[in-house]
């Protein structure tokens, strides 16, 4: 067994009711332990956050794994410029290999070298964008550019070390926090508890009590190749395709093609999987339909037949109202 394939069916065993690693549930204390001493640390002061001289507004989850963070970041970006912001984004650069960090990213960045999470934020964005593995350090380089009075982080929520005015948990509605352990027999990072510490608290699906429902939306296919060619996804009702996805949670992009009435051929690979040409290839002309966190790292070698799905987020009601009361407050403590 392959590491990829080794990481696949570890995955599996956390969100399957039938796994016997619920059995395994000591394993997973010594890593709550020391998650919950490390936050305590912080938060009784006796280890210091820092960061930037402006407000920051921290994106994150407990579990392991894609739950919609980065549609959320781009929808909140859009949101405070509307609103009179200037908003700037940080990331981790997952998967980047570049020789220094942080790094500036621009939409025609190499994912390689920056990861493919934050060429997507820089696309679809008209934010500065800067990634490392220290956050502080990308966020004070983020505020010297002179572009933002706001910063968004995405992921970073058990980065105690940033300081933050805010803080978001995005939650998957179907997965949920699998068998409720944290790593390795489980996907948490942190316990549920931490849930209540939150500001806010958004349900990528159905939205639950106490939280916000969040919408991933998106109806049209754009080609790889040529941009501007754009193909409404009920124009492939019917038809079979190729479903390609390398992120956290594959299921709900191939269920999303499934939901407009697509035959999709489905093919897994692992989140922030580096794609090559002949992971394309498959012998025949049927579309190739992926994420658009996917397509960024597969424009090098694009044919007339790979096509991208954006998705854009849509909150519930309120969410807007709530999330402006909470920032202006803690601005004006």
């Amino acid at each position: 067994m392959n590491v990829s394939a080794l990481s696949s069916w570890i995955e599996r065993q956390w969100y399957s009711p039938a796994s016997y690693f619920r059995y395994l549930f000591p394993l997973a204390w010594p890593f709550r332990l020391v998650s919950t001493v490390r936050r305590g640390l912080y938060s009784a002061g006796f280890m210091a956050a820092d960061g930037p001289d402006c407000p920051v507004v921290v994106v994150g989850n407990l579990t392991v794994g894609g739950t919609g963070k980065t549609p959320l970041v781009i929808w909140l970006a859009e949101f405070l410029a509307r609103n009179g912001w200037q908003p700037g984004i940080i990331s981790r650069g997952y998967g980047g290999m570049a020789a220094a960090w942080p790094q500036s990213v621009e939409p025609d960045s190499d994912p390689r070298l920056v990861g493919d999470e934050a060429v997507l934020i820089s696309r679809r964005t008209d934010c500065p964008v800067e990634v490392g593995p220290n956050r502080v350090h990308s966020s004070r380089k983020l505020q010297q550019t002179g572009r933002c009075d706001i910063i968004i982080s995405d992921d970073g929520l058990q980065h105690y070390a940033l300081r933050r005015e805010l803080e978001i948990v995005v939650v998957d509605s179907a997965r949920k926090f699998g068998n409720g352990l944290c790593l390795p027999v489980g996907p948490l990072r942190e316990s549920v508890s931490r849930l209540r510490t939150a500001d806010l608290l958004v349900y990528n699906g159905e939205s639950e009590a106490g939280g916000f429902g969040m919408k991933l939306v998106g109806d049209r296919a754009v080609n790889n190749l040529h941009p501007s060619l754009k193909m409404p996804l009920s124009q492939l009702a019917g038809s079979i395709c190729h479903g390609v996805a390398g992120i956290g949670n594959p299921e709900r992009f191939f269920d999303h093609l499934v939901s407009w009435g697509l035959r999709p051929k489905v093919h897994r690979f692992p989140d922030h999987h580096s794609f090559v040409e002949t992971d394309l290839c498959f012998n025949d002309e049927a579309p190739v339909l992926m994420t658009e966190k996917d397509a960024v790292k597969c424009f090098g070698f694009a044919r007339d037949h790979h096509w991208h799905v954006p998705v854009e987020a849509r909150l519930d009601c309120g969410f807007e109202t709530q999330l402006l009361k909470i920032l202006k407050g803690r601005l004006h403590e």
